[in-house]
């Protein structure tokens, strides 16, 4: 290999390596769980209490049914531009029965995630659609000179001198 292509990916390769260091560290967001305080809990004996005492209160609760803790985190690092790359991603999901006891404990990652498509559209109000001509003529008329108002709009005749 020529010297001067063995410089170039040296130099390249310091290159790619600084920038690595200068990267911001990764950062927790949400409620993370430990998974050596999740084998502290059993199914079948923890209530509510002990795994609130052990890992903290839930982030969520399921919204039709309390008896499902949510326990949502999200490990991101900042990219160029500010914006935020998902490095990984957790769901611990935790059920509990009417007495609340501790059911079954369930992990839950990215793979596990449905995909969400929004829909690009607005809804139409009645009365909002003005053709170009009306728009253009629509405010001949309502102009009230000396006044610097539109009739209607609580301008009235102007307030008399002192």
């Amino acid at each position: 290999m020529p010297t001067a292509v063995r410089r170039l990916l040296l130099v390249s390769c310091l290159l790619v390596s600084a920038c690595s260091w200068l990267a911001p560290p990764p950062q927790v967001r949400g409620n993370k769980v430990d998974p050596e305080q999740l084998k502290e809990l059993t199914p079948g004996t923890s209530t509510k209490a002990d795994v609130t005492a052990v890992i903290g209160s839930p982030t969520a609760s399921a919204t039709f049914n309390d008896n499902k803790w949510l326990y949502i985190s999200e490990l991101t690092q900042p990219r160029i531009g500010r914006t935020l790359g998902e490095l990984d991603q957790k769901v611990i999901e935790l059920t509990f029965d009417d007495k609340g006891v501790l059911r079954d404990i369930h992990e839950r990652g990215a793979d596990d995630a449905l995909p969400v498509s929004v829909i690009a559209r607005t809804t139409p109000s009645p009365g909002t659609e003005a053709s170009f001509m009306q728009q253009l003529l629509g405010n001949i008329g309502r102009f009230v000179p000396g006044t610097g108002q539109s009739p209607g709009t609580g301008g009235g005749a102007p307030a008399p001198s002192p």
